[in-house]
């Protein structure tokens, strides 16, 4: 077992210096080395404290953010429609590395196996989303060139009051929605002839199993620990948080892996409204 010291600083701390920095390659160089010092021993872990709130992680100026019903539709056969497809996952991706790096930073007194899994994470994000943003310069765009909208990092927002929170709504639900909606997007691009983006949400949803799971595992071993039902609590929250946004067609074999049981889906199409 690695033994952590307090020698220098603590891995909340680092984690909100990667946070707060606003290019995701250098959120990537930061987390790499957290996670390095984090399995040597060298940092610690706070037991408890204060958080500041994080309205807004850093990022780059662009792309502009603005309310998601004001972004446009476009046809993914044209070219500039396809390129708008990718941004919009390339931003998600981005927001992705920021919620994996919150989940380090503002939860503190979690087993040390929580902060090795969330640097994991977090160094993958970035890697979904530099494989998006030069698959998008392949198309003759850059990251920022399209509007975004937030609406992720809102739910992070919150739900930064609890960390059972934070792993029942954003793994379990956004995240796991992911599960869902990829397949068809992965046909979607390989019927306009995009192999090679098809192949990156094929990579994509290979690792997002993993990073649900680690939020189902998390939220049923703070359940345990607070002696609640996990499915009666996932749904208690759901229904209060978000009624209506468990919705399917549910990818059952990705769910089922990530840590979902067949009555809990089984209980999601139930809930369904025709």
């Amino acid at each position: 077992m690695v033994e952590h010291t307090t020698a220098r600083g603590s891995v909340q701390a680092l984690a909100y210096t990667a946070l707060m920095a606003t290019r995701a390659d250098r959120k990537e160089q930061l987390a790499l080395d957290l996670l390095r010092r984090w399995l040597t021993g060298e940092l610690a872990s706070e037991a408890a404290k204060p958080c500041v709130r994080v309205a807004e992680p850093g990022r780059p100026r662009q792309p502009v953010l603005v309310k998601a019903r004001e972004l446009e539709q476009r046809s993914l056969h044209t070219r500039v429609g396809h390129a708008a497809f990718m941004h919009a996952l390339a931003h998600i991706e981005f927001n992705a590395i920021n919620l994996a790096l919150d989940a380090v930073y503002r939860f503190s007194g979690m087993p040390g196996q929580y902060y090795t899994d969330w640097l994991i994470i977090a160094l993958e994000e970035a890697l979904h989303h530099r494989l998006l943003v030069t698959h998008l310069q392949s198309l003759g765009y850059r990251y920022g060139d399209f509007p975004a909208h937030n609406g992720l990092w809102d739910m992070a927002v919150r739900t930064e009051g609890d960390v059972l929170l934070r792993m029942a709504l954003i793994p379990r639900v956004f995240e796991a929605r992911g599960l869902d909606v990829t397949p068809p997007m992965i046909e979607r691009l390989e019927r306009v002839g995009d192999n090679e983006g098809a192949k990156i949400l094929q990579r994509i949803l290979a690792d997002e199993v993993g990073h649900v799971a680690a939020g189902d595992h998390w939220f049923r071993w703070l359940c345990r620990q607070r002696e609640l039902d996990a499915e009666i609590e996932f749904k208690r929250l759901t229904d209060y948080y978000l009624p209506g946004r468990v919705r399917g067609p549910f990818n059952y074999a990705a769910r089922l892996m990530a840590g979902f049981s067949s009555s809990e889906l089984e209980q999601f199409e139930a809930c369904q409204t025709p």
